[in-house]
């Protein structure tokens, strides 16, 4: 059930009814058995696996709980130890299946299993071991009800991709909800229409050009052509992916859970630390206080921290797709991090004359980590590599009203960077947050593509 169909919409129609109109008892079992009919609409049996490791970490929780030493860290290993285990073989078998028969010269589908991915294994399993380790360092009470603890792994808002909400974000908006004030009710609305307008007028567009250029990447050579699918790319999964997230923000808002914010303009960021600090803030955040931190963080000297970054990044990469590609986008994010912390790049300077080159700059670097992210294979990769930086010129794929649609995508970045002018339009006159809620229908209507319906990006994750 995706977020841009109409189906969603009813579904979501008939949850608000059910929440606010029916006896406020009854709130959090609404809320559940909503979450588990979204969850099985894509794959009913693997609501078995959401349960399970549900289970699994709730009496991990219980059992740290009341028990100390040896017996807390056993506890701690079990919940990490079935997570993993769940997210290797599911997400990473057959690749690392198809890297030893490589190696070993063994016929092609040697070992290969036909597996399918659970929807949003990599998002729910992360959320869950934050929890069962936040319990373990003291930092969360282990949840008693076990209903509660199901809501939030299974919140149908967030469960398929993100964002990553830690369980004392989630557990005091249960524990103590209230009904969303007037300005929460407009913001969730306008987050919601922003995130479909994202998704539906622009990503999509997009889309079709990158699909045009990496589905077929020989017959479209030539430098200007290659960075236009890339660049196509680039702004595809941004407004998939941040127009998701403001979906989900919004209608949990519209619920009464507050989710915490998972872009802040990244394609703005002055250099990759920033953009880190910008693009799926939710992971970044993750992965320093789980895995970086973990590993020694910057302590025990230069080396160690520039290891701990490209180890992070590296499994970063990983967790996004069970590819060499995805290992070595991260790698080279991490190596990017590494560079940056070596020449003492990392502070902004709003006033400075060359912000702007900073900008395009960082763009360009981003830019070309994507082609790992989104080429098929390696060899695919290093085509589209040669090609950006080739002397024969090419044509550009995006079309001028395409361009002038991220043109004003841009301005209204920076307008927002330096205003704020969403919060202004929340707390705007009637008519004028009328007329904005008309002009993204509009759009939705004009602009949306019609007859096709395209997941978004990050359910593959």
């Amino acid at each position: 059930m995706l977020f841009n169909t109409l189906r969603f919409f009813i579904f979501f129609a008939v949850v608000l009814l059910l929440f606010y109109l029916g006896p406020r008892s009854w709130r959090k079992t609404v809320l559940l058995i909503a979450s588990y009919y979204f969850y099985m609409s894509w794959n009913a049996k693997f609501v078995l696996l959401l349960l399970t490791l549900t289970c699994i970490d709730y009496f991990a929780a219980l059992w740290i709980t009341s028990s100390a030493g040896r017996v807390r860290r056993l506890a701690l290993i079990t919940s990490l130890a079935a997570n993993l285990s769940f997210l290797g073989f599911f997400k990473y078998y057959n690749f690392l299946a198809g890297s030893l028969v490589q190696l070993m010269g063994l016929p092609e589908h040697s070992f290969m299993l036909s597996i399918v991915l659970p929807v949003g294994i990599s998002f729910h399993t992360f959320q869950s071991m934050s929890y069962v380790v936040d319990v373990y360092r003291g930092e969360q009470e282990a949840i008693r009800n076990p209903l509660d603890y199901a809501l939030f792994i299974a919140f149908f808002p967030q469960l398929v991709a993100g964002p990553i909400v830690r369980a004392r974000e989630f557990f005091v908006d249960l524990f103590h909800w209230r009904h969303p004030t007037g300005d929460e009710v407009l913001r969730g609305i306008l987050l919601t229409l922003m995130g479909l307008t994202k998704k539906v007028v622009l990503a999509d567009q997009f889309a079709g050009v990158a699909d045009r250029y990496f589905n077929n990447i020989a017959a479209n050579p030539g430098s200007l052509t290659a960075w236009s699918g890339v660049v196509a790319f680039a702004l595809q999964i941004y407004f998939d992916f941040s127009g998701y997230t403001d979906m989900a923000i919004g209608i949990a808002l519209l619920l009464g859970f507050h989710f915490p914010v998972n872009f802040r303009r990244p394609y703005l960021a002055q250099n990759i630390t920033d953009f880190w600090h910008r693009w799926h803030i939710s992971l970044s955040r993750w992965l320093r206080d789980y895995l970086y931190i973990s590993l020694g963080g910057n302590r025990g000297g230069r080396l160690r921290t520039y290891r701990n970054l490209m180890l992070t990044m590296l499994l970063g990469g990983l967790w996004h797709g069970a590819s060499w590609n995805f290992v070595i986008w991260g790698g080279y994010h991490g190596a990017l991090l590494s560079i940056e912390r070596i020449l003492g790049v990392g502070k902004q300077d709003p006033g400075s004359h060359i912000r702007w080159t900073r900008v395009v700059l960082t763009f360009g670097l981003v830019c070309i980590g994507w082609v790992f992210f989104r080429a098929a294979t390696l060899h695919d990769s290093f085509q589209v590599l040669d090609a950006m930086f080739s002397t024969t010129l090419g044509t550009n794929l995006i079309l001028p009203w395409q361009l002038w649609m991220a043109a004003v995508t841009l301005l209204l970045a920076v307008a927002e960077e330096k205003q704020g002018w969403f919060e202004g339009l929340v707390k705007a006159p009637a008519m004028v947050y009328a007329t904005a809620i008309v002009l993204l229908l509009f759009c939705l209507e004009l602009l949306g593509l019609t007859g096709k319906t395209v997941p978004f990006v990050y359910f593959q994750f």
